[in-house]
């Protein structure tokens, strides 16, 4: 089945970083804010129990059917995907119910390609320029399916100790899923976050990032920034709830950067 629509190629992309705390869901909403601003049209899948996105985008989380029902009980994703107030941001809910799909989808013999099967028909029906799947910080069966559907990875690295020993994990953890479940699956790019430049780990840290990945980490660089930590508690993107802001400017960067790459 092809996975071309309107001679558009939809691309399908996974945040992902087995280490908590490095920005995966912040980059998720913020970057899904800019790129709809920029005029494409954005799918957001949350894949997190803790519905993280659903929040930063304003979006309920208690409605039925959301990702829950899409994975365990084969509804259509097309009925699942909710309209956000942002222009050009659609998602497809979580809530606390996706913790027991962990469990769920244990007894369930194709437990690690739910979510591709429910996208293939999908890809064919819509006209989305990105989908990006917002993940908890743990290689579980939820991670695994995100995995599976995904045409690549886009990597949040956090500018503090420990940063590289996370991607080391994050790296075995792609290779694996290579060679068992999606062997089509890349590294997209790689976005250094929390950068503070008064200190010489953040600096240290990105020299080593940069050195490791090359031409993968992206120029545009995240800073530490409070307004981006503030966002979230109005249910808002940095570049609505504060747009000439740091963080906003640094977002939009972003975005227009991962368009000259992907020539979507």
């Amino acid at each position: 089945m092809s996975y071309y629509n309107s001679s558009k190629r939809m691309k399908i992309i996974v945040i992902a970083n087995q280490k908590g705390g490095v920005g995966k869901t912040t980059t998720t909403v913020n970057l899904s804010a800019a790129l709809g601003e920029l005029g494409k049209k954005i799918l957001v899948i949350d894949m997190d129990p803790q519905a993280n996105a659903c929040s930063g985008l304003g979006v309920e989380t208690e409605v039925v059917p959301n990702i829950y029902n899409v994975l365990i009980e084969s509804v259509d994703i097309s009925s699942a995907i909710y309209e956000t107030q942002f222009k050009g941001v659609s998602i497809v809910p979580s809530n606390a119910d996706l913790s027991g799909a962990q469990v769920e989808l244990v007894e369930m013999q194709d437990r690690e390609m739910r979510l591709k099967r429910a996208l293939v028909q999908f890809r064919t029906q819509h006209d989305y320029d990105f989908v990006f799947i917002d993940t908890p910080p743990s290689l579980g069966l939820l991670t695994l399916n995100a995995f599976a559907a995904a045409d690549s990875v886009l990597v949040p690295i956090q500018c503090e100790y420990y940063a590289l020993e996370g991607i080391a994990q994050l790296l075995k953890t792609i290779k694996l899923v290579q060679n068992s479940i999606n062997r089509d699956i890349y590294v997209e790019g790689v976005s250094l976050t929390m950068f503070d430049a008064r200190t010489n780990l953040s600096k240290e840290v990105t020299e080593d990032v940069r050195a490791h990945f090359g031409g993968k980490v992206y120029k545009t660089v995240i800073t530490r920034n409070v307004k981006i930590s503030e966002a979230p508690s109005t249910g808002r993107p940095i570049t609505q709830y504060a747009s000439d802001s740091v963080g906003a400017k640094a977002y939009k960067e972003l975005a227009q950067e991962i368009l000259e790459k992907t020539k979507t």
